[in-house]
């Protein structure tokens, strides 16, 4: 008795899912169909967005090292296309070192534009590296209160910026000839261990050529050019918002730090205060 019991069982089962597959299967199949499709799909995508990422990294080598050798219109120019068709990591890093080229190439005006244009991108890590740079840029000749107000985004309490922004600010005073504030200013960031190691440094070499009487030289020995920001070094880009390091990370590579006391040298803008870290998107 069991065994007709569980025949008939199976027999009710097997109505059952006839039933089922000649109403739905259809529709099961174009299910499977598409699973696999999606799947295939997507170890496409992986391919491909990992051939573009290798492709983007070759291009922006080949634009840093024209950059590297002088050749700053070119590089410009190779970061300018790298920057329209990059991936967005890649994209936004080689826009910023665009800027930097053409402000190496003597095109203040364009390299100017473009910082405007990142200083407004949503991306606040984007927006505050070209806030800094620009602010660099036009230092030497924007009165001191506009660079007060261009640099208020980040001078707030806390702000990861605080210490390249007060760098710029103490270095406007000193443009401006007024010594105490900047040596004031300069010793607050030479003691401030919230700062980058570099920028102390830096810092406490001002300090000290300030104190010593450079300001003597102050409208008498010209300016040397300051060299421009070094590069972002974008590593293993992932999509998103360009990564930033902490706030006490170590700034990008600068040049020397300001020269020691003297009469007879004014001290050089640093090459760059943008704190340096883990890698844009």
């Amino acid at each position: 008795m069991t065994d007709i019991f569980r025949e008939v069982e199976e027999d009710v089962r097997r109505e059952r899912f006839e039933k089922i597959w000649k109403e739905y299967g259809d529709y099961i199949i174009a299910g499977a169909s598409l699973l696999v499709i999606a799947a295939a799909g997507y170890r496409l995508w992986l391919f491909y967005d990992a051939r573009e990422r290798s492709k983007a990294s070759n291009e922006y080598a080949v634009a840093q090292q024209l950059m590297d050798g002088g050749q700053s219109q070119a590089a410009a120019e190779a970061f300018g296309k790298l920057a329209q068709s990059a991936p967005r990591g890649y994209a936004k890093i080689s826009q910023l070192e665009e800027a930097d080229a053409l402000l190496a190439a003597g095109n203040k005006s364009d390299a100017t534009t473009l910082y405007r244009k990142l200083m407004a991108d949503s991306d606040e890590i984007v927006a505050a590296i070209a806030r800094i740079r620009l602010a660099w840029a036009v230092v030497d000749d924007t009165p001191r209160g506009d660079m007060v107000t261009m640099l208020a985004p980040l001078t707030a309490a806390g702000s990861p910026w605080r210490a390249p922004a007060g760098e710029i600010l103490a270095y406007a005073d000193y443009r401006g000839g007024a010594m105490r504030e900047a040596i004031a200013e300069y010793k607050r960031l030479a003691a401030d261990q919230k700062a980058p190691p570099h920028l102390r440094e830096r810092a406490q070499a001002m300090a000290t050529f300030l104190g010593a009487g450079g300001d003597a030289n102050v409208g008498t020995v010209p300016m040397p050019q300051a060299r421009q920001p070094g590069p972002v070094q974008p590593g293993p880009v992932q999509p998103g918002p360009v990564p930033v390091a902490p706030a006490n990370a170590a700034p990008a590579p600068a040049q020397s730090a300001a020269p020691a006391a003297s009469h007879a040298t004014a001290p050089a803008k640093p090459a760059s205060s943008t704190p340096q870290g883990q890698p844009h998107k």
